[in-house]
């Protein structure tokens, strides 16, 4: 197979592709079975009816359209791969010559938009000097984990003084909606209920608050967001409190540390505490030195034009992952955007400016990734499906199978590549640390 390349405009190209008849003839033998299993001709089997016989009842252009249906598709994509293309729409066929194809085989051109190729010269990606946070554990923040620790552990205790935000209350409670119809989902007897959790309806937080064993409360509010196909209906919240409760904290000491954890000293529980701190701030630290990188290495290609169509399909996809985050929680996006009071077009434009930030960020990896030759083996792959198969509790096997299926199989290729490729811009960045004095560099 012969192909050619052509710029026909920015981020348009024409793909020229000749296919010689000794290729050819597998794709048009295929057309030929195909059409075969569908005709029916008496003293033939299915499926063995002779060509003539088939350019006869089916007709030639039926034979061609179906040799086109596959060689188009098959050869296209090879000249693709040939070229190293990557499409982001689907191709417009012209120029496609079968006038002859089982002597001659099968001309077309392809024009197709293609997601931009971007060069970089190895100092625009080795040693770029980035900033590593400061990773420092307080006495503050060990305090603050190990009074989180005694909240986990605090028991309940009644008390005589009146209810206050973050203590609990026993109650009966009933909701009704439309006068008379109760709600069995937000009623019941002996309810254990923190003041101020937003459990229920804030104008019942509120009422709560300062209440008394005893205490009979009436709430009328309209059902939130949450409560699905009840939003927005008006609720009658009847409330008996029977009883107060408040947390009530372990002294900060050894036998807290035992009771809590597998040491036997407080000091040894700070210790463990303090070092997780440590760990956690600094794979922070790693993450945030990833970015920077990505952000530098992004800003060397912030003057290429992107296609509109490529900005549109990233936007949406964010967007479609927002909605799919908000139904999880059993809300539309819409009720979700409306809850954190922000308006649609500025989400929406948000998205975007992120899709393109992460579409720059792409190119410039895709663009380190080949300068520095890296590839995905089938091995690389087989780990990371394997993993994938763990998580969705199904065999390798079928992962792979439903993922060179879809196309996505490409995509995680890609995903590795440049993952590695930013591995290798970190490695060789020179780093200043923000805790020290210190730069770090490596040599590339």
């Amino acid at each position: 197979m012969q192909t050619s390349l052509e710029n026909v405009d920015k981020h348009r190209v024409k793909l020229t592709v000749e296919v010689p008849s000794q290729e050819t003839t597998p794709v048009l033998d295929l057309a030929y079975r195909h059409l075969a299993e569908q005709v029916s001709v008496p003293g033939f089997r299915k499926g063995k009816v002779p060509r003539k016989i088939i350019d006869a009842q089916a007709g030639r252009g039926a034979v061609l359209q179906e040799f086109l249906d596959h060689a188009l598709p098959t050869f296209y994509l090879q000249a693709v791969h040939e070229h190293s293309l990557a499409p982001i729409a689907d191709p417009e066929f012209d120029d496609v010559d079968v006038s002859d194809v089982e002597s001659s085989g099968l001309r077309f051109t392809a024009e197709v938009e293609v997601r931009p190729r971007v060069e970089l010269a190895e100092g625009d990606y080795k040693g770029i000097r980035i900033d590593r946070p400061a990773v420092q554990v307080s006495e503050s923040e060990v305090d603050e984990q190990l009074d989180r620790l005694r909240e986990r552990f605090a028991e309940l205790e009644s008390v005589g003084r009146p209810a206050a935000r973050g203590d609990y209350v026993v109650a009966d409670i009933r909701a009704t909606v439309g006068g008379q119809e109760e709600v069995p989902e937000l009623s019941g007897q002996g309810v254990l209920y923190e003041v101020g959790s937003g459990g229920l309806v804030p104008e019942l937080d509120a009422e709560l608050e300062g209440t008394r064993p005893g205490g009979i409360h009436k709430v009328a509010a309209k059902l939130p967001d949450r409560f699905g196909d009840r939003t927005g209906q008006d609720a009658l919240f009847s409330v008996l409190v029977k009883e107060v409760k408040a947390r009530k904290l372990a002294p900060l000491d050894d036998e807290f540390a035992r009771t809590a954890s597998e040491f036997d000293s407080l000091e040894a529980l700070r210790a463990d505490v303090r070092a997780k701190l440590g760990d956690l701030k600094e794979a922070q630290a790693d993450a945030s030195l990833r970015d920077e990188a990505l952000r530098v290495l992004a800003a060397k290609v912030e003057d290429v034009e992107l296609p509109d169509r490529l900005v549109d399909a990233e936007t949406e996809a964010r967007v479609d992952s927002a909605r799919r985050r908000a139904e999880r929680q059993g809300v539309t996006l819409e009720q979700f955007l409306q809850a954190a009071d922000v308006e649609e077009l500025r989400f929406r434009s948000d998205a975007r400016s992120h899709a393109i930030r992460a579409i720059r960020a792409d190119l410039a990896l895709e663009a380190v990734a080949r300068a520095e030759d890296l590839t995905v083996s089938d091995e690389d792959l087989d780990g990371v499906v394997k993993a994938l198969a763990e998580d969705v509790g199904r065999s390798p096997k079928d992962v792979r199978r439903q993922l060179e299926s879809t196309g996505q199989i490409t995509s995680l290729a890609g995903d590795i590549i440049r993952d590695r490729a930013l591995n290798l811009v970190v490695d060789h960045a020179e780093v200043a640390r923000a805790d020290s004095e210190e730069t770090e560099g490596k040599d590339g």
